[in-house]
């Protein structure tokens, strides 16, 4: 499978759900590994936000994201029709904090898509497998989640409110070709007794019944019901028998079971990668979910550090020695820690350091016990990703690389003279706006010594126009 972006662009108006605001949305095609990126247009800087599971900020009745002071709220509709249409790239443009609910269901997100276009890239798409099976549970709530082998994506949710209006439900989607007639057009659902306390904490201002199946599980008295209508400025109604308020119908007997389905593929997205496997989810939320994909994060992490533990042969001859590094890098002895590069893709870079007892920190780190820093670990990888991105800019010479920040790094070994360090940095996102974001692994033999996501910023060297 190749990955897939839109032909075109195309806009869609609304509402948002939670802060009753109107809303803007444009989607754009993207460059392939470009990933799906909300922009804030709205703020003065416009802020980048990436549709990832650690970006997460909140999941009370909806999923945010945030990146420093810019969130955007409710993504999980959007999202879900972003990966129902097999989409890998995209750029969102957003007029408000908040995606609109159009209808409470994925649907309208699905016809622009269709309408726009998907088109195939130049570049093969790369799946979480699913190798075992992996569970999550919360022993308060009882929701399960459980990922299982499967050749194909197959998601199943099951729903239980305890509710003689809304009892067991369930829904599966075996094919994601299915996705757009079978679980676009399932409205997100809310039982009348929680509307009151959902608007006291400042939710549901742009909620009515156009964009959410409302579901009375119990009679309310008439006074109550016209209390709850002036508290939500909206015209009072009557209830005089449980079941779904709403003029129309269901779309689906199980059109709740469908909605939460659609949420839970909508949450599984901000992994980052399409999945292959069987998901089963029971009693799903928001919150669940999350965890549930930080879960298969680790996952997928742990499984690409031992699927892509690099080989190297020592009968090839460098792709980079090292007066073709002094070329590139500005670090010199005692600070230059890549001997030489042997592999090099368009997302990904393999480099070697070899540890001698000659080196000059090990007098003092540590003198009876000779160990190579974990800092200078990371420094190597980052001048292994120097290397990388200063390779493919036309005047390497009048550039450099800043170090911006380090993410979840951790030292699994130790590692000391006569080891060989290989260092392998990989590109997580593309290089936009002069900022790179790669992912590094440093390896002894076989086994993983450190590991850390680097983010970097190519900057023009003060002399260049000199």
């Amino acid at each position: 499978m190749k990955q897939k972006t839109l032909a075109r662009s195309f806009r869609l108006e609304g509402v948002g759900l939670h802060t009753g605001k109107s809303v803007t949305i444009d989607f754009e095609p993207a460059e392939v590994n470009h990933g799906i990126r909300f922009i804030r247009m709205d703020m003065a800087d416009q802020p980048v936000l990436v549709a990832e599971v650690n970006h997460v900020v909140s999941t009370n009745r909806g999923t945010t994201i945030r990146n420093g002071e810019a969130q955007i709220s409710t993504v999980e509709h959007v999202l879900s029709a972003i990966a129902g249409s097999s989409i890998d790239n995209v750029l969102i443009k957003v007029s408000g904090p908040e995606i609109p609910i159009m209808d409470g269901s994925a649907i309208h997100f699905i016809e622009g898509i269709q309408k726009a276009g998907v088109v195939e890239q130049d570049a093969d798409r790369e799946y979480f497998e699913i190798e075992e099976p992996i569970s999550f549970r919360d022993e308060v709530t009882g929701t399960e989640l459980l990922a299982l082998p499967s050749e194909n994506f197959e998601i199943t949710a099951m729903i239980d409110f305890n509710s003689q209006i809304l009892g067991h439900q369930y829904a599966s989607l075996e094919n994601i070709d299915d996705y757009a007639e079978q679980i676009a057009p399932c409205r997100t659902f809310v039982f009348v007794r929680e509307l009151e306390k959902l608007f006291d904490q400042n939710l549901i201002k742009g909620g009515d019944l156009d964009n959410a199946v409302v579901i009375a599980d119990r009679l309310m008295d008439q006074e109550e019901l016209d209390r709850l209508a002036k508290k939500l400025g909206k015209q009072s109604i009557t209830v005089e028998k449980t079941g779904i308020l709403n003029t129309t119908k269901l779309k689906f007997e199980n059109e709740p079971a469908r909605h939460k389905l659609l949420d839970v593929l909508g949450d599984l997205t901000l992994l980052g990668k399409p999945i292959k496997g069987k998901i089963v989810a029971r009693k799903p939320g928001h919150t669940a979910n999350i965890e549930f994909t930080k879960l298969l994060k680790r996952k997928l992490v742990e499984q690409r550090k031992l699927k892509g533990r690099p080989k190297v042969d020592p009968d090839q001859p460098a792709l980079y020695d090292i007066e073709a590094i002094r070329k590139l890098l500005p670090h010199r002895y005692p600070f230059l820690l890549v001997d030489k590069i042997v592999e090099m893709t368009e997302n990904y870079i393999v480099g070697v350091k070899n540890i001698t007892f000659n080196e000059p920190f090990f007098q003092g780190h540590f003198p009876e016990n000779a160990i190579f820093p974990g800092v200078l670990q990371i420094e190597a990888l980052a001048q292994v990703g120097g290397v990388f991105v200063l390779s493919k800019i036309e005047d390497p010479e009048n550039w450099g690389t800043l170090l911006l920040k380090i993410d979840n790094t951790k030292f699994k070994n130790k590692v000391g003279p006569g080891d060989q360090l290989i260092l392998k940095m990989e590109l997580l996102q593309a290089v936009r706006r002069g900022i790179c974001l790669m992912y590094g692994t440093a390896y002894v033999g076989s086994k993983l010594v450190s590991e850390s996501e680097i983010t970097a910023q190519i900057v023009r060297n003060p002399l260049a126009n000199e």
